[in-house]
């Protein structure tokens, strides 16, 4: 791979910098005030933008996106029931390159697995995976009767521990505990030119408790990355339980002071992708603290729990356009490729979105901003 991809060199970050050296004080409760004023700025702009609106997307329909452990027992049961629902309607994604797809649910992974050479390490990372969050909880409220928004899971709240979490501490109302406690050593992850050994993390079998354990979901889709590899590349059917091996080792990459580097340090989207995508980034971070089918750059949506975690990948952008909305929120940069491997056309504005069997192809433009286009929502 071409390791000067993840060596980022950041501009100046002062807000971090004085963050860190201030003494005798928390840095990351420094950075978390720091980000609560970002948070702030970014609900005023929504505000102010849509409280004269009449059509489109108002502020008397605008949907409102909350971390997990913010919605009420009640909440987090129905948005667990509509994804039960999801899991088991029809698929329509077997005539389109899926085979394997047993439901709803699967085309989602399926498209993902397909689409993902495409939509990582590249100038669409953000606006697939915003559009692709939205069609899913589309999916769940039009195909499940799910009454509220798409949650987040902020992970600076439980870098420390992931395990407690209200995502992952098996209760009926998270999205399952971690994997059982197995003595395993490292997984050998291969995609995009980049091999490397993922440490143990603190289970790595099959969910024990809540949600999705292996008597009430089937994971049938994949792996792509790590072996025992899945039939027609990941497409085919291979049912199994869904693994999990919690890793505080890679969500300490998701800790406060990570997230606001993140959003200081670069006024375009290009350079502001390089940082979240590095592998040492808070994307990798969230995605390998899970450990499982979240080591699998392709598979991954097989895990409910991917939704929640691009969900705040989706909203560290919104954070991040909201700070200067005129110049942030319609850019485009890099190629269609990862790592331009093999080469491909520059994104543009006018470029097209894939998203497959899930939903029709939009462009760019039309996908970059959370209250334009088909969208209406904010992050609270």
């Amino acid at each position: 791979m071409k390791l000067q991809y993840f060596s980022v060199c950041l501009p100046s970050l002062a807000a971090v910098s004085n963050a860190a050296a201030a003494p005798h004080k928390d840095p990351e409760a420094i950075a978390t005030k720091q980000i609560n004023q970002m948070d702030a700025k970014y609900k005023q702009y929504i505000q102010d933008t849509i409280k004269t609106r009449k059509t489109g997307c108002t502020s008397k329909n605008i949907m409102k996106r909350q971390e997990w452990g913010s919605l009420s027992k009640p909440e987090r049961k129905s948005y667990i029931d509509a994804v039960y629902c999801l899991q088991k309607k029809a698929p329509r994604g077997r005539n389109s390159g899926i085979p394997g797809s047993q439901s709803r649910f699967d085309d989602f992974a399926g498209t993902h697995i397909q689409q993902a050479p495409h939509v990582h390490f590249s100038g669409l990372f953000f606006h697939f995976h915003r559009y692709f969050v939205w069609l899913y909880e589309k999916a769940l409220r039009e195909e499940c009767g799910y009454k509220g928004a798409q949650p987040y899971w902020d992970w600076t709240l439980s870098w420390k521990d992931p395990s407690k979490s209200t995502v992952f501490d098996g209760s009926p109302y998270s999205l399952g505990s971690n994997g059982k406690k197995i003595p395993h050593g490292p997984t050998t992850i291969k995609a995009y030119n980049i091999t490397m050994d993922i440490p143990p993390g603190t289970g790595g079998g099959c969910i024990e408790k809540g949600p999705f354990t292996q008597d009430k979901y089937t994971l049938n889709l994949g792996p792509n990355v790590f072996e025992p590899y899945g039939p027609d590349g990941g497409l085919g059917y291979n049912p199994r339980c869904l693994t999990r091996d919690l890793n505080p080792y890679w969500t300490n990459n998701t800790r406060p002071v990570k997230v606001l580097e993140a959003l200081t340090a670069c006024q375009d989207i290009g350079c502001f992708d390089t940082i979240v995508e590095s592998l040492d980034g808070t994307h990798a971070g969230g995605h390998f603290g899970q450990g499982g089918m979240g080591l699998d750059t392709y598979a991954s949506p097989g895990d409910p729990a991917f939704w929640l975690h691009h969900g705040q990948v989706d909203r560290m952008w919104s954070l991040w356009q909201g700070q200067n909305p005129r110049n942030r929120t319609f850019q485009a940069a890099q190629t269609q490729t990862a790592f331009n491997e093999p080469p491909s056309a520059p994104v543009t504005l006018e470029t097209l979105v894939d998203v497959g069997v899930v939903g029709e192809k939009k462009s760019v433009k039309d996908v970059s901003s959370t209250i334009d286009g088909p969208f209406c929502y904010q992050y609270i």
